[in-house]
């Protein structure tokens, strides 16, 4: 059972799935999330985080947000991550219940291995590679880490409504 609650998965998961899902197809052709997907999803938490969350969660949240926007800025700073995917993962750190920290990370590191498989995989395929010419990350070494960490959320906030508490 999950630390989040069946209740704030279901309402997260609408318009922060669509985001998730935005920020996965813009990282797949442009190789860039979009700085308007993260204040997007910035956004749905401070807005929909005040239904969904006991106010006394709320701020608790919203400091996630900042302690992992801060790790973000020096990975980026040092080279191991891109400025797109450590603000994209701030801006979904509030969505994530402290108490599913690892269970996330467990998550997200299953979701980035079975992307980065099937990328590769599907970039190798021409019928799929003539169905998204204009997709950039075909062409480029670096990895959409857009299309784990989107897809991480869309899966987190599903398995919350299934087995949420």
């Amino acid at each position: 059972m999950l630390s989040i609650t069946m209740s704030s998965a279901m309402w997260f998961f609408p318009l922060a799935g669509l985001i998730g899902v935005w920020a996965a197809i813009s990282d797949l052709k442009r190789m860039k999330i979009p700085n308007r997907a993260v204040l997007a999803l910035v956004g749905v938490f401070v807005v929909v985080g005040l239904i969904a969350l006991p106010f006394a969660e709320y701020p608790w949240r919203l400091l996630q947000l900042v302690v992992v926007l801060v790790i973000g800025f020096v990975l980026n700073m040092v080279g191991a991550v891109g400025a797109g995917d450590a603000k994209f993962a701030a801006a979904m750190a509030p969505f994530i219940a402290l108490g599913d920290s690892m269970t996330f990370l467990t998550l997200f590191a299953a979701v980035m291995l079975a992307a980065f498989v099937i990328h590769r995989l599907f970039r190798r395929i021409p019928a799929i590679r003539r169905l998204t010419p204009e997709w950039e990350s075909w062409e480029n070494n670096d990895f959409p880490m857009g299309l784990a960490l989107g897809g991480s959320l869309v899966f987190y906030l599903g398995l919350g409504i299934l087995y949420g508490s």
